[in-house]
């Protein structure tokens, strides 16, 4: 049974604690969502890159790749730098990804944005810094 690739693509960072976050996200979404093979990535300055891994997704057995960020906003890398790399139009969310059975579909996902639920976790993390600092 074929699945949904899905490659959650992180900023990157000198700090490993960065790379740790995006790590443990990619470990939950996996566990939450069985129909999806799912690895990371980073932008910049932690690894594996994203070209790396795209490579991997190649021989699985998948029928759509799914490249999600988990940035906050737009930015060059977004618009520009990972749409690049995926061969898709500068600003664009769709395109075709390679496997060894052939062409699927490929979709590069929106950033995180003004999700109403960012606005819960930033309360969440209000009310409990005034628990714990106050």
């Amino acid at each position: 049974m074929s699945k949904t690739g899905f490659l959650l693509v992180g900023h990157g960072s000198t700090k490993p604690y960065n790379k740790q976050l995006i790590e443990n996200t990619a470990k939950l979404i996996a566990q939450k969502e069985k129909d999806y093979i799912v690895k990371c990535a980073f932008m910049e300055n932690s690894t594996p890159s994203i070209p790396e891994i795209i490579e991997t997704f190649r021989n699985e057995d998948i029928d759509k790749m799914l490249v999600v960020p988990l940035f906050l906003a737009r930015g060059v890398h977004i618009d520009v730098d990972i749409p690049e790399i995926l061969g898709i139009p500068e600003c664009g969310h769709r395109g075709t990804f390679k496997t060894a059975k052939g062409e699927i579909p490929l979709v590069f996902a929106s950033p995180i944005g003004d999700n109403p639920m960012l606005a819960d976790l930033m309360i969440s993390s209000a009310k409990n810094a005034l628990k714990e600092y106050l």
